[in-house]
């Protein structure tokens, strides 16, 4: 019986173990984590019903998922290392960690995965794209695709597109947050007290995601049915383009991309 554990239990290992039990790939029995962080053992312990901190190591599964943050993806594997099987699936979700860096850092020839998921996962509404190490298999990406496609989607890349990928995918649900929380801003300033301006936005961009899935078109497509010349919304794009918003979000993507690259150094 296959069985995978998690080196970190934060959100996005919430996120992918919920997937994995809702679309029974693993049972709870096959599934083990460990934290530092009472709050987190809890939510693996009590809500999810999978044990954390307690009997079974991490390191010793079929499939180790490096579910850490970067500045600590070292110590961690220093601290696996003498247990990790040779022949286990090591996936890390580190931004900005290579292939190459745990490779060498385990030692031998570790079959690594390196994947940038979202956290829309919580919602079983993720993006995750999926890179392959030096002695990873074809065998090793079905299994990682598998894994992370029971909450969301997948795409398979090079690893050089990891830092793009990281700025565009696993950092753009904040973008939209944060979007969200300009319109309900921009809202109250125009009139509307906050609840209405907070419903208004929020509810927006629910629907205007759910449309941009179910829809066809392209988003440029659905921009334009939405916008009557000369009427309202072309007033607000030209605003949006007078200031160069495309460009403001390159440099925002650039920015991110390069910190993804200063992460992995």
């Amino acid at each position: 019986m296959p069985t995978i554990g998690f080196i970190g239990a934060g959100n996005m290992a919430e996120a992918i173990a919920r997937g994995l039990l809702r679309a029974a790939l693993f049972s709870r029995e096959q599934i083990v984590a460990i934290d530092p962080n009472p709050d987190r053992q809890r939510v693996f312990n009590e809500e999810l019903g999978i044990r954390c901190n307690g009997g079974k190591s991490p390191a010793i599964c079929d499939v180790v998922v490096l579910a850490v943050k970067p500045f600590v993806v070292g110590e961690a594997l220093s601290a696996i290392k003498s247990s990790l099987r040779p022949d286990a699936l090591v996936i890390s979700i580190a931004a900005g960690i290579s292939c190459k860096f745990i490779e060498s850092t385990a030692g031998g020839q570790p079959r690594v995965i390196r994947v940038m998921p979202n956290t829309p996962m919580l919602a079983g509404k993720g993006m995750s794209a999926i890179a392959k190490g030096t002695y990873a298999t074809d065998n090793d990406v079905v299994m990682a695709d598998r894994i992370f496609s029971a909450a969301g989607k997948t795409v398979r890349v090079s690893e050089e597109t990891m830092d793009a990928v990281t700025a565009v995918s696993g950092s753009g649900p904040a973008y939209i947050f944060y979007l969200t929380e300009a319109l309900a801003a921009a809202g109250k300033a125009a009139g509307l007290n906050d609840t209405q301006a907070a419903q208004l936005a929020r509810e927006t961009v629910i629907g205007a995601a759910a449309l941009l899935e179910q829809s066809k078109d392209a988003p440029t497509e659905l921009r334009r049915k939405v916008t009557t010349p000369n009427g309202t919304t072309q007033a607000a794009i030209e605003t949006l383009e007078a200031g160069d918003f495309i460009g403001l979000m390159t440099k925002a993507i650039t920015a991110a991309a390069k910190r993804s690259k200063e992460l992995g150094k």
